[in-house]
Formats: C-alpha cells, sequence, structure tokens
C-alpha cells in the first residue's frame, strides 16, 4: 500500500527534476547562442573588410599588367594599321618591356587568378553570412522551445515555482541586441 504513494512521489520528484534541467540547460545553451551571434558577427565586421581588401589588392596587380598588355596590343594594332615600321618598331618595344613582369607573375602563378579571388571573396561573404543566420536562427529555436516549456502544463507549474522568466530570444537593435548596430550591418564589398 505504501508503494502506491512512494512510486507516484518519486515519479514526479524526477519529472520535477528534469524540467527544472531542461530550464536551466536551455538557459545556458541560450547564453551561448547569443555569444556565438556576436562571435559571427564580429568575425564578419572583422574579416570582410579585410578579404576585400586583399581581393583589391590582387586584382589591382592582375589590372596593372592586363592594362599595360592591352595598351601595347592597341598600340600594335594602330602601329600596323598605320603601316609606319617606326610605330611598330616602338609598338614592339613597349610589349617587349611588358613581357618579363608578365613572365615573373606567370611564372609564379601560371593561372592569373582574378576570378578566383573574387569568387573565393564571394564565398567567404556567402559563408559569413550563412554562419550569422544558423546562429541567429538556433537563438530563435531555443528561445521558443525554452518559452512554450514555460507556458506549457504541467511544465508551467515547475517554471513558476523556480521563477524562470520568459527569455526575448533574438533581440534586435530596436529590441536590445547586446552586440553594436554597425556590427548588425551587412558589410559591402565594393572592387
Amino acid at each position: 500500500m505504501i508503494w502506491i504513494i512512494i512510486i507516484p512521489l518519486v515519479l514526479m520528484v524526477f519529472y520535477v527534476i528534469s524540467i527544472y534541467n531542461f530550464f536551466v540547460s536551455s538557459k545556458a545553451r541560450i547564453k551561448a547562442s547569443i555569444q556565438e551571434i556576436g562571435n559571427q558577427l564580429k568575425r564578419q565586421a572583422e574579416l570582410i573588410p579585410n578579404l576585400v581588401t586583399s581581393a583589391k589588392g590582387y586584382l589591382k596587380h592582375e589590372k596593372g599588367i592586363f592594362d599595360k598588355l592591352t595598351e601595347a596590343r592597341k598600340s600594335i594594332d594602330r602601329a600596323i594599321e598605320s603601316g609606319d615600321v617606326q610605330k611598330m618598331s616602338d609598338a614592339g618595344g613597349k610589349l617587349a618591356e611588358i613581357l618579363p613582369g608578365l613572365k615573373v607573375v606567370v611564372e609564379s602563378n601560371p593561372e592569373i587568378k582574378g576570378a578566383e579571388v573574387v569568387t573565393k571573396l564571394m564565398e567567404d561573404l556567402r559563408d559569413t553570412s550563412d554562419k550569422v543566420m544558423y546562429a541567429r536562427r538556433l537563438l530563435i529555436d531555443l528561445s521558443a522551445d525554452y518559452n512554450v516549456k514555460r507556458v506549457s502544463f504541467p511544465s508551467n507549474i515547475i517554471a513558476s515555482m523556480f521563477k524562470f522568466e520568459e527569455v526575448e530570444g533574438l533581440k534586435t537593435p530596436e529590441g536590445k541586441m547586446e552586440v553594436k548596430e554597425s556590427e548588425m550591418q551587412t558589410p559591402k564589398a565594393e572592387l
């Protein structure tokens, strides 16, 4: 007869403990996900300008080579059209001046990779944006699970007993987010 009282009491104690642990672990995971959002936004704020600067520098280097080659090619075309031997010789001289620099670039980098640099920049931009979006999504999901459990019966009784308050979830600058507003803005890549 005593088992009829003890078994439900033990089950109730285990239930209370499991719900309490759910709320405690959920709050810790929500706090960690907020930190992860901040981490990813800071990564974005620091990484993107550096990537853009690197891509600009690389493309500027290639652009210089291609500008010189294009100008030399145009000079040769104009010289050939004019039929003037001196102009053709001068144009050939311009091309000869550029070739050693081009040879060094091609030997050290057989594939001119300007397009790959821009592609890599775009991939890094997309990757960073995806990481921020994933971190935000995780916070939204964790907060929703916590808040649903907090108001659902019978876990709402335990939540009120231990004074577990509602978690606001994702807070934007209009709401109260801890990350600076400048870090919330999507950076613009201008090459």
